[in-house]
């Protein structure tokens, strides 16, 4: 096995771990999921767009962003580049 020589803060993680002072999250394939989210969100290269909602529907959408986990900007913007890439269909 090969050798790699830790810093002071990799060297208290992995004394860390090996005393069991983490544990495996819940659920953790949707975690790492959302995570795999995250960091496609921070990593492309966005543009602010202003839209009117109602308070009803803006509140609405601050809720079921709480559901998900995602701030309501993020969980617009998927569910905007779902539409746009027909993974969702609009019905009017």
């Amino acid at each position: 096995m090969k050798s790699y020589k830790l810093d002071p803060e990799e060297a208290q993680i992995l004394n860390d771990i090996e005393a069991g002072k983490y544990k495996t999250v819940p659920h953790i394939k949707e975690e790492i999921k959302k995570a795999r989210i995250y960091a496609k969100n921070t990593l492309n290269k966005v543009k602010n767009i202003n839209i009117r909602l109602s308070i009803r529907d803006l509140e609405k959408l601050k809720a079921r962003s709480v559901e998900t986990g995602l701030p309501y900007q993020t969980l617009a913007a998927a569910v905007l580049r779902q539409y746009i890439d027909r993974k969702i269909s609009l019905t009017l």
